[in-house]
């Protein structure tokens, strides 16, 4: 890989993450207002934080003791500033993470679509057509929170696991967190009350197929 083609792969990273970070940001308002981030009217909104909020507000715990005790332990004015800015924006980074996880849950639409989130840095939107099944089935894979197998296995993992398999009636594209792209046939991921949300699907498909029917129906009449 050339230098030119490294620098600019390095700038759309740096552009990806700069979003990431201006959603999460964002989504701290949002949480403060208690508003949830496109849950359409008749969607099912599907959070996913419980498996993950101890270790996030332990992380967050940490941080703000570095901070106070950083604060207490440097003596010079200049490098206390930047140290302070430096902790207090992680604090803010960490709060942020969690606040988009909160306030962008997955959402079962009332036309039968799915979409799989995972707070700003993953968002998957399946058309009703894309879906083929979709059940509750606990996993616990090891490894990253974005696992793709060589056969097309999608994992979202959410503390150690996953609570819902969808399978796909052919495999759609994704974009991981940093810009790079693939495609899955299957995708497991994590939900609060996967059996509601599976609920939410199937009845949403099974509306929508009705009222297609009815309109044939109608039509033909």
């Amino acid at each position: 890989m050339s230098s030119g083609t490294r620098a600019s792969a390095a700038w759309r990273v740096l552009k990806r993450l700069t979003v990431h970070e201006f959603k999460a940001f964002r989504s701290l308002w949002l949480w403060i207002t208690r508003r949830r981030h496109e849950v359409g009217p008749g969607a099912h909104g599907a959070g996913y934080t419980q498996a993950q909020t101890a270790l996030i507000f332990g992380f967050l715990f940490v941080a703000v003791v570095e901070t106070v005790v950083l604060a207490f332990l440097i003596p010079w004015p200049t490098v206390h500033a930047v140290v302070t800015f430096v902790d207090v924006y992680g604090v803010l980074q960490i709060l942020g993470l969690h606040a988009a996880c909160v306030t962008r849950p997955h959402v079962a639409g009332a036309d039968g679509s799915l979409r799989i989130r995972y707070g700003a840095l993953f968002d998957l939107r399946l058309r009703a057509r894309d879906i083929r099944s979709v059940r509750v089935e606990r996993r616990y894979p090891q490894g990253k929170h974005f696992q793709l197998s060589e056969d097309g296995v999608l994992d979202v993992v959410i503390g150690g696991q996953t609570t819902v398999t969808v399978e796909l009636v052919e495999a759609v594209p994704f974009v991981r967190p940093l810009g790079s792209r693939g495609e899955a046939r299957v995708i497991r991921f994590n939900a609060d009350d996967p059996a509601a949300l599976v609920a939410a699907v199937k009845q949403a498909q099974t509306q929508a197929a009705d009222a297609r029917e009815s309109g044939d129906h109608a039509g033909a009449n």
